[in-house]
């Protein structure tokens, strides 16, 4: 597989020097994405702390050597260790343009040195941002899980809520951060003024997890709680005779052809009822009766090759060595070597012109280099980084209208192309609402994450539609899309063409599984990828089956694909041509899960799903407090924890026993720590418990309702949520984005937009149609404010 790798090394930031002050997973990601677009980065470690992954492994075993998951890290990165006072740091800041850092709380004497640096760009990438009641407070990943209402979202009504396994907020933060770092670069090249971008491992997980649950229950007049928040979606990772396969059936359609895949149709003409999501929730023994009873009777091969004959989203559901073997990855040619040849490890998930971008390779003690002067400013200060981009964005759900979306937020002038024979999907997820007047407008999903777009119907299947798209495409310096291929290449509309209309053209593409490979028509949604990355092996109780993390897979594409587009952008502004970006992805989520595949590949180490325990923390889990539905979060992953927690709790005769006196006894008892402790919190107010253990400095938190983020007092505070004036709804509370800019205390201009509402702006203003030409697309159905199917 790896013989015959093709591929480059590319370039596109070679002029960029970045400073990375940063450990664990975020931030190191974050500069390998930089390192791997052709930076020059150096990783500075302190040496009385240095990152503590390098010696780690995945399954927490200590290490001599450096661990898998450091090397695939910081491959190419110039290596230096240092304390923050020394002169060689003060050299890089003197001279990069980004500093990535991720201390808890913030060195003071970094805070000076930064302060020198006024057109400096410095990414921050913390537990709960750089801002608000709950900065430096005491906690975990897990905490900041159920802090941002993830973990409250995973399980079955009867089971305690579940973490995500493939430890998500870690990586979606990166890259979250990376994209708002190399787009504050360009505003700075562009204003002379650097920026402090604040990225929130809470505000992420709550966006890429929670599924925009509150705006839903904000759209429903915020109704009394009579359900808990959590789910698992039914179908969706199912047993066979070999191991498990994943469905995704977001349409009625997929659903439906699950049901006749399954000769199970009856069931749908019995009662109609079994179409509504939750109904078969509420009903998920009868429904597993049923359809277990056919997919056991098969292999996950096998179902997997029919589930394709019927256009049904299906995977396996794989493990590291699933994912190493699957015959895709090797036609795409996706994997390769690590930098010392002893492992293997993700390509970037990045193709240019059709050429697979490769890793940065390497490690180098050399001095870096100064960087270019930064230029005059040229663009007022209150400039956002994208203002004057023009970008056509042909998505749908949730990938790539989050991509839109960031784009738009910094500044772009983003137009969401959809039409009335086919809005976008996600207009559709409007539960209890479907059939009230202009419900279409009402989608959770379409109005958090489509602000400051205009929306034009088009229809691409006409010719006047494509002639006019054409027009657009010439006038456009960016067209997204994220359907498969062959949607595109059914509309005539390939990059040979809209690159003749346009030579500048950036064409960024989202399909599942790439342009090409045995999977290139496959359908796929996060929940695909999830079950065919790893992420979901590792995802679930550990007595229970694999279950998906719900989300993730979806932003952590659409920004994949922003930082590509910024990437392909900067060296347009050095070149002047324009390229043709592919973003396959499925490969996102793998470089994603890279922590499992690189560890398996080097070690043999297989990672499996722990519930909510942890190889660093014990105890660690959620325990009932009074009242329905209050969950105490626990995570303790030092001595000093485990002696403040024994303060809390009076230290009990118990604590005290030899069973407990170190981390490795706690972790091999901890079904007697969980018995204890939940016998202990069964009685007591969560919220009194949470501000005694933070107060004492334990890790502590409670598992948030994500019908309920928009009070959180730090997601509050730190500006996740901004009002809006919606034209249907009314004024309500949304999410933003995962990252903040010291520049800008808020990012939406405007809500999402109405069906069409900019078809008369954009048609007559931009490409000048007369008003017989509107009114005749209209009476044609070329364009339109109301769906042509409701």
């Amino acid at each position: 597989m790896l013989s015959v790798m093709k591929g480059i090394a590319v370039t596109h930031l070679a002029d960029v020097l970045v400073l990375d002050l940063s450990t664990g997973i975020s931030g190191p990601y974050a500069t390998k994405l930089f390192a791997d677009a052709g930076a020059e980065v150096v990783k500075v470690e302190r040496p009385e702390v240095g990152d503590p992954i390098r010696h780690v492994s995945a399954d927490g075993t200590t290490l001599s050597e450096d661990s898998a998951l450091y090397r695939f890290l910081n491959a190419g990165k110039r290596l230096r260790t240092a304390d923050l006072d020394s002169a060689e740091v003060a050299t890089l800041v003197a001279t990069a343009d980004i500093v990535v850092e991720s201390f808890e709380p913030i060195d003071s004497k970094l805070t000076e040195l930064l302060a020198t640096r006024p057109d400096l760009v410095v990414l921050s990438i913390t537990p709960y941002g750089r801002r608000g009641p709950w900065v430096g407070r005491p906690t975990t990943q897990f905490i900041i899980e159920a802090e941002s209402g993830a973990l409250a979202m995973k399980g079955r009504e009867d089971q305690v809520p579940y973490q995500s396994g493939a430890r998500d907020t870690e990586w979606s933060s990166a890259v979250y951060g990376a994209v708002g770092a190399l787009a504050a670069l360009r505003r700075r090249d562009r204003t002379g003024l650097g920026e402090f971008v604040d990225c929130s491992h809470q505000a992420a997980a709550t966006f890429g997890f929670t599924a925009f649950t509150e705006t839903l229950h904000n759209l429903l007049g915020r109704p009394e709680h009579t359900k808990p928040a959590r789910l698992v979606e039914v179908p969706s990772v199912e047993p066979t005779a070999d191991g498990w396969v994943g469905f995704c059936t977001n349409t009625q359609q997929q659903f439906e052809s699950l049901l006749a895949m399954a000769g199970l149709l009856e069931m749908l003409e019995q009662n109609p009822d079994w179409s509504r999501p939750d109904y078969r929730t509420a009903h998920q023994a009868e429904w597993n009766e049923r359809l277990h009873g056919w997919t056991r009777e098969h292999t996950t091969a096998e179902i997997v090759e029919l589930a394709t004959l019927f256009r049904i989203p299906v995977a396996p559901v794989n493990d590291a060595l699933g994912v190493l073997e699957h015959p895709h990855f090797a036609a795409r040619d996706f994997f390769e070597r690590s930098a010392d040849g002893t492992f293997v490890q993700p390509s970037p998930p990045f193709k240019f012109d059709g050429v697979r971008a490769r890793s940065a390779k390497g490690a180098s003690t050399a001095s870096p280099q100064p960087s270019p002067a930064v230029p005059a400013a040229v663009e007022p200060p209150d400039t956002r980084p994208l203002a004057g981009l023009r970008v056509l964005d042909v998505t749908a759900f949730f990938a790539g209208p989050s991509c839109g979306q960031v784009l738009a937020i910094l500044g772009a002038d983003v137009t969401h192309v959809e039409s009335i024979q086919r809005p976008d999907g996600a207009r559709t997820y409007v539960g209890p609402l479907y059939g009230c007047d202009q419900w279409w407008e009402l989608g959770k999903m379409w109005i958090s994450t489509n602000h400051n777009k205009a929306d034009l119907t088009l229809n691409l299947a006409s010719a006047r539609g494509r002639e006019l798209f054409l027009e657009l495409v010439a006038k456009s310096d960016v067209v997204l899309e994220n359907f498969s291929p062959r949607v595109f290449e059914n509309f005539g509309l390939d990059g040979a063409m809209l690159r003749e209309r346009n030579p500048g053209l950036i064409f960024v593409r989202m399909p599942a599984f790439g342009l090409d490979g045995p999977w290139r028509d496959m359908v796929g949604f996060a929940q695909t990828m999830e079950q065919m990355s790893g992420k979901a092996w590792v995802t679930g109780h550990l007595a229970d089956q694999p279950r998906i993390p719900r989300g993730p897979c979806d932003p952590v594409a659409g920004y994949h694909a922003a930082f590509a587009l910024l990437m392909a952008l900067r060296e347009r502004d050095r070149s002047g041509a324009g390229a043709h970006v592919e973003v396959a992805m499925i490969e996102t989520a793998v470089n994603t899960s890279a922590d499992q595949l690189v560890e398996f590949s080097e070690r043999g180490t297989t990672s499996a799903r722990m519930g909510n325990r942890s190889l660093t923390a014990a105890p660690q889990g959620l325990y009932a407090g009074r009242g329905w539905e209050q969950w105490l979060a626990i995570s303790i992953e030092t001595e000093a924890h485990w002696s403040a927690l024994r303060e809390v709790l009076g230290d009990p005769p118990w604590m005290a026993k030899p069973d407990f006196s170190t981390a490795a006894e706690r972790r091999h008892n901890h079904d007697v720590l969980d018995d204890e402790l939940a016998a202990w919190a069964r009685d007591l107010d969560v919220d009194e418990l949470v501000d005694q253990l933070v107060a004492r400095g334990v890790p502590a938190g409670r598992a948030c309702d994500p019908r309920e983020m928009s009070s959180h007092p730090q997601l509050s505070e730190w500006g996740y949520f901004e009002r809006i004036d919606h034209l249907v709804a009314g004024e309500l509370q949304v999410p933003t984005i995962p990252f903040r800019y010291r520049s800008f205390e808020r990012w939406i201009t405007s809500p999402s937009p109405l069906l069409g509402q900019h078809n008369a702006a954009l048609l007559k203003g931009r490409l000048g149609l007369d008003d017989a030409q509107f009114e005749q697309l209209r009476a044609d159905q070329v364009i339109g404010t109301v769906p042509a199917r409701l």
